[in-house]
């Protein structure tokens, strides 16, 4: 799944396309590692069909390493009903801003 990345004015946001799943890791990882302090990432789930159990993990793992631990520098969008069913279910709408 290609993972695409535009940054501005301190914003990185993260393109998703299709599925989000174990074998994105790697991608993944890349689009927030190393950033500088007080980056404040936006992820569009327009195009995401499917996510899998090690998305979530991965969600957790940006909004701990990318973002500080700081929900309001993770904000989620875009998101369909399933996406939005799945991290409801996963109470990930406590953990990060949604629209």
């Amino acid at each position: 799944m290609p993972i695409t990345t535009h940054e501005e004015s301190g914003v990185v946001t993260i393109t998703l396309d299709d599925k989000f799943v174990f074998s994105d890791h790697r991608a993944f990882r890349g689009t927030y590692h190393d950033r500088p302090p007080g980056t404040r990432f936006v992820l569009d789930f327009r195009r995401v069909t499917y996510m899998d159990s090690s998305a979530l993990g991965m969600l957790l793992l940006l909004k701990e390493e990318g973002a500080g631990g700081d929900k309001t520098r993770v904000q989620l969008t875009h998101c369909n009903d399933q996406i939005k069913k799945i991290l409801d279910v996963a109470n990930f709408t406590q953990l990060f801003t949604m629209d």
